[in-house]
């Protein structure tokens, strides 16, 4: 996976995960690629601050703080619309790179766990006691709460 920082045309920064950096540009042409706070289709990539640097400097960059001091162990949490806008992004990430198979997740993570289905990254629907029988089988799965769409925009 590729990490790339992405600018909209409003300005807004974030990241996306790409498999290639064709898998980013197709990604973009089809209009896959949007902001998650305004939901803009008019994305770039930008450079990331992690890959700009002079030859003198060999230290790691490390975060700032809201004071403007520099700690490497210092990270600022989002919070509010942030959250909701990152949520969003995971969510359209994994619907992007992965297969719907509705209702019937359980019977086809099975399939795939024991080898009788493809391997594949699938998404759908499951019961809490469905995603609990899967992890005691150890089949991993991620069980994201249902939003709904307004809430994603």
């Amino acid at each position: 996976m590729i990490i790339y920082d992405l600018c909209c045309n409003n300005g807004h920064r974030f990241e996306g995960w790409f498999r290639s950096a064709e898998d980013f540009q197709q990604q973009s042409d089809r209009h896959l690629v949007s902001c998650p706070q305004c939901d803009s289709h008019d994305v770039r990539r930008v450079p990331s601050a992690v890959a700009i640097g002079s030859a003198n400097n060999t230290e790691p960059a490390t975060s700032v703080t809201k004071a403007g001091s520099s700690h490497s162990s210092t990270a600022l949490m989002p919070a509010g619309d942030e959250v909701m806008a990152l949520y969003r992004q995971l969510v359209q990430a994994i619907a992007n790179s992965s297969e719907d198979v509705g209702a019937s997740f359980a019977d086809e993570a099975r399939k795939i766990h024991y080898n009788e289905a493809p391997e594949r990254p699938i998404r759908g629907q499951a019961s809490q006691d469905e995603c609990e029988a899967l992890r005691d089988e150890g089949i991993h799965v991620l069980h994201l709460p249902a939003l709904k769409e307004e809430d994603l925009n």
